[in-house]
């Protein structure tokens, strides 16, 4: 898995594979936070995430809803979009049973929701970048074992 230093991609199914080597480390209760502008690969990452998992299913944007489960692969997955929220002060009760401990949890715009998301659970965090060409720099930062 790579570091802090970023990895460029150059279609989507890179940035899936990315996506598939961090999940291979991910267990039921982790949160892994997904930082970027709009178009940035965020839900292509979590759809890689998933497709290694085991989510065999279609993994689209919960933009408008929030929040999408995905229950058919090796842990339950819930993927959830926070940028329609107003702020961290919006009550993250709403999203309770989606961040719930028996769960593995992708949550793109996490600075609306870091008042409710429990720090001792983000075992990753990933920025994305747009570059030219529809290249994107990918950093992670993990969470020291």
């Amino acid at each position: 898995m790579p570091g802090a230093e970023p990895v460029v991609t150059q279609a989507p199914e890179e940035t899936e594979r990315l996506a598939a080597e961090l999940a291979e480390g991910l267990a039921p209760g982790d949160v892994v936070l997904l930082s970027g502008e709009l178009g940035s690969g965020k839900t292509t990452f979590v759809r890689g995430a998933c497709r290694a998992l085991g989510v065999a299913g279609r993994v689209t944007s919960p933009t408008f809803t929030l929040a999408r489960r995905y229950e058919d692969g090796r842990a339950p997955v819930s993927h959830l979009d926070l940028h329609r929220l107003s702020g961290p002060s919006d009550d993250g009760g709403l999203l309770e049973e989606d961040l719930g401990q028996d769960r593995i949890v992708f949550v793109e715009w996490p600075e609306q929701g870091l008042g409710w998301i429990d720090p001792e659970r983000v075992a990753a965090r990933v920025r994305f970048e747009h570059l030219a060409d529809g290249r994107r720099a990918v950093t992670f930062e993990r969470r020291a074992p």
